[in-house]
């Protein structure tokens, strides 16, 4: 069932008690820099949960372990492991809380490590905690969690969301991510890619579809606006 919120039956007033929610979602990390919040969660990441490392950005001798493991990242020792690459953002970001500066941090892990790397990867470990989950769990590639981290405010959630319900490609949402930050709408941007903001698939009992079909059709109006309608007092509540 789509849900774009046509033919819906009231106006929104941007002052009122949805637009309060949204700006209570939060778009950045809300834990401490460095934590496994994700990594640590056995949740998601099972028995590797234990293995979880903690990076503190004021511990010398964990600052240290975050330079050597930014260092491996950088070199390319991941093996495309998920939960891996969040520990490397991680350690990214640790090392430049506790350098003080992308530069230092990146001259701090040596080799091959650059300053653009490091800044990629910091942001992902700065992406709120639901986005990270996805990208533990493997479905928000860690290359397109990089592209989503350049973007900011609301409009990072959009895109992750929509990359996932829309598929997009790792490019496609290099390419929304571009289009955004260049002052194009996000649904704009997406619709260039043949998706639909707020548009996605959901599975419902046969007795709620039916009841959902049957209320749309008295009323005269989208299913949509109805579970629109529903989802908001739910949040609010």
């Amino acid at each position: 069932m789509a849900d774009n919120r046509s033919g819906d039956r009231r106006e929104r007033d941007d002052s009122g008690p949805a637009a309060d929610r949204d700006q209570s979602i939060p778009t950045d990390r809300e834990s401490p820099v460095g934590a496994p919040v994700i990594r640590g969660d056995e949740s998601v990441a099972g028995r590797r949960a234990r293995e979880a490392v903690q990076f503190d950005p004021d511990d010398p001798d964990s600052l240290a372990d975050a330079a050597t493991t930014v260092r491996q990242f950088a070199g390319g020792d991941t093996g495309d492991d998920h939960l891996f690459m969040l520990r490397g953002a991680a350690a990214c970001a640790a090392l430049v809380r506790g350098e003080g500066s992308y530069k230092a941090a990146a001259e701090r892990a040596g080799d091959e490590t650059t300053v653009s790397f490091i800044r990629k990867w910091a942001r992902v470990h700065d992406l709120p905690r639901s986005v990270r989950k996805q990208v533990a769990t493997g479905k928000i590639a860690p290359t397109a969690a990089k592209h989503i981290a350049r973007v900011a405010g609301e409009a990072r959630l959009l895109l992750a969301w929509a990359a996932l319900d829309g598929d997009l490609t790792v490019r496609e949402v290099r390419s929304v991510a571009s289009a955004v930050n260049d002052g194009t709408p996000i649904e704009q941007a997406l619709l260039e890619h043949d998706v639909v903001l707020g548009e996605f698939t959901v599975t419902l009992s046969p007795a709620t579809y039916r009841d959902l079909r049957q209320q749309a059709s008295i009323e005269d109006i989208d299913p949509g606006a109805i579970v629109t309608d529903a989802l908001e007092q739910y949040f609010e509540e």
